[in-house]
């Protein structure tokens, strides 16, 4: 891959000549605030790569929900790239490289729930406790019959939320709920899952060569080992990197 990109193509990526990066706090897996309060995780060494590789400089803007970046592209603070699950709604005006990472989603139920297995939270009379506009909550809201949603401002809310008001189960990534069950024994994570979220960059739509050099820049930064070493480098061991994709 090229390191020194044309300057239209910079333009396209950066218009402002500034690369900026919107940053989800919400997913731990992707991004921590670092000891010097910046952005630390897979998503900002992306960003900082890219930016490297373009000659501009990066500028964080940073979020607790996906919902919120999401919002942004339209708002006073757009930005240029941001770390997204990959959803069809969003993908109307958001256009997604191949995934980086595959992180699962999972429930965790109180620790005397009769529920054992993930087909059997859509059933009447079960309340899910979730992030409202995260990935999991999209597909929840494409995919039960049955079962309710229970919606939190944030998935660390939703966490909170499933607790006070002793709900039937909440929905999130594995990662977190794993380590807040180490701590509450009064609780459980289900084996398995009920959705694989693929985390993408996202761009806005209408830069077709920013995107096309966006796909390739991931598959190059998988294929390196660049993203299982930030995984590692930010203590996410567990998240997988996505396999090879097909780039055009």
């Amino acid at each position: 891959m090229a390191q020194d990109p044309p300057p239209e193509l910079v333009r396209e990526i950066a218009p402002t000549g500034t690369l900026r990066a919107a940053i989800n706090y919400g997913n731990v897996v992707l991004a921590q605030k670092g000891t010097d309060g910046e952005p630390s995780g897979v998503s900002a060494a992306l960003a900082r790569e890219l930016g490297r590789r373009l000659n501009v400089p990066v500028a964080f803007t940073t979020f607790d929900t996906a919902g919120a970046v999401v919002d942004a592209l339209a708002g006073p603070k757009p930005w240029d790239m941001a770390f997204l699950a990959i959803d069809p709604h969003r993908a109307e005006t958001i256009a997604f490289s191949p995934p980086y990472v595959i992180i699962e989603g999972t429930y965790m139920v109180p620790a005397g729930s009769p529920i054992t297995q993930n087909d059997q939270v859509d059933r009447p009379g079960v309340r899910i406790a979730v992030g409202r506009n995260t990935a999991y909550d999209l597909y929840l809201g494409r995919h039960l019959k049955a079962a309710e949603r229970v919606f939190a401002p944030t998935s660390l809310d939703a966490v909170m939320v499933f607790a006070r008001d002793h709900l039937e189960a909440v929905a999130s990534v594995r990662q977190p709920l794993e380590a807040y069950a180490r701590e509450h024994p009064d609780v459980r994570v289900l084996p398995g899952r009920f959705m694989v979220i693929e985390q993408a960059v996202a761009i806005p739509r209408g830069r077709e060569k920013a995107a096309a050099y966006m796909s390739q820049f991931i598959e190059e930064m998988k294929a390196s080992g660049f993203v299982a070493e930030a995984l590692t480098n930010s203590g996410q061991r567990d998240a997988a990197v996505a396999p090879k994709s097909r780039v055009p």
